[in-house]
C-alpha cells in the first residue's frame, strides 16, 4: 500500500534524539494508529508500550530486538516486529523512511 485514504494526521511532529528521528501520527477511522517517519544515520534506543511492526519504506538499518544477541540487517521492503513493553535498538546506515503500525 503506497497511500492511506480517509485518515486524520496529527499536525505536531514526534521529534526524538534532537531531531535525528521525526515522525507524524496517522489515525484511522477504526482506531488504528500508525506513524510515518524518517531516521537519520546514527544509533538509537526506543521503548514501546504497544506491539509494533516497523516497515522500512526506503533505507537500511540493523536492529537488535529484545532478548536477542545478534543484530539483524533490515532493508527497503522488509519489516520487523517488536513485542509490547520492550526496548529495542537500531543502527541507521542511511536516511531511512518507515511506517510503524501499533497493536
Amino acid at each position: 500500500m503506497t497511500e492511506f485514504d480517509n485518515v486524520s494526521i496529527v499536525k505536531e511532529a514526534n521529534i526524538y534524539f534532537e531531531g535525528q528521528v521525526i515522525s507524524h501520527t496517522v489515525k484511522f477511522s477504526d482506531g488504528t494508529i500508525k506513524t510515518l517517519g524518517v531516521m537519520l544515520p546514527g544509533e538509537y534506543e526506543f521503548s514501546t508500550q504497544k506491539k509494533e511492526q516497523m516497515e522500512i519504506l526506503n533505507g537500511e538499518l540493523d536492529v537488535l530486538l529484545p532478548r536477542q544477541s545478534n543484530w539483524v540487517r533490515i532493508v527497503e521492503g522488509e519489516t520487523f516486529d517488536v513485542p509490547a513493553t520492550s526496548t529495542f535498538n537500531v543502527r541507521i546506515h542511511q536516511i531511512t523512511d518507515y511506517c510503524c503500525s501499533y497493536e
